[in-house]
């Protein structure tokens, strides 16, 4: 069930409009938001990127920082459009250098992502990027991570929240600013 809010911006909508369900996966009771249609077509691709680099365009930010894997894709393309350098957070054993790791809780599992020590400068103004927010725990490692090295999190962004998993609340309660396109209740 779709549940917008009266307050929310007129882009929500068309955005979640076009994610698609797809129930029972990876595992039975899981509802998956696939945002894969947003990046098939081009005029939705082009209005998600462009309400990011709007949002950021004036914030004086270094660096994006994306969450392994979609957050890759959408990270990369913003920090393009802002001039900006990515830097991948990445699953567990899949960057060749120097690391640093972080364990974290999924919906449905566990997890550890990593990031090259060398990844930020200190005190440089991160934007960190993931496709969607559901427990925080993926959008909470990260920050960590980027934080160990020394680097401000100005905000976490995400395209997608899942307001009944709890995940955005736990990511502002680690006093990380959260912003997110569109929400889904009623999973």
């Amino acid at each position: 069930m779709i549940n917008p809010s009266l307050d929310e911006p007129p882009y929500a909508d068309y955005i979640r409009s076009r994610i698609r369900t797809v129930p029972n996966w990876p595992q039975a009771g899981v509802m998956f938001r696939d945002i894969t249609p947003l990046l098939q077509d081009k005029k939705t691709f082009r209005v998600l990127v462009d309400i990011f680099v709007h949002r950021y365009m004036d914030q004086q930010l270094d660096v994006v920082a994306g969450v392994d894997a979609r957050g890759f894709i959408l990270g990369a393309v913003v920090a393009y459009e802002l001039n900006l350098g990515f830097v991948p957070i990445r699953k567990k054993g899949k960057l060749p250098f120097d690391t640093i790791s972080e364990e974290y809780e999924l919906e449905y599992g566990s997890a550890t992502v990593e990031l090259h020590a060398d990844a930020c400068k200190a005190g440089d103004r991160v934007l960190l990027i993931d496709d969607l927010v559901a427990t925080g725990g993926t959008m909470i490692a990260a920050a960590n991570l980027l934080k160990r090295i020394g680097a401000n999190v100005i905000e976490a962004a995400a395209i997608v929240d899942l307001p009944e998993l709890g995940g955005s609340q736990l990511v502002k309660q680690q006093d990380i600013k959260l912003f997110t396109v569109c929400d889904f209740s009623g999973h």
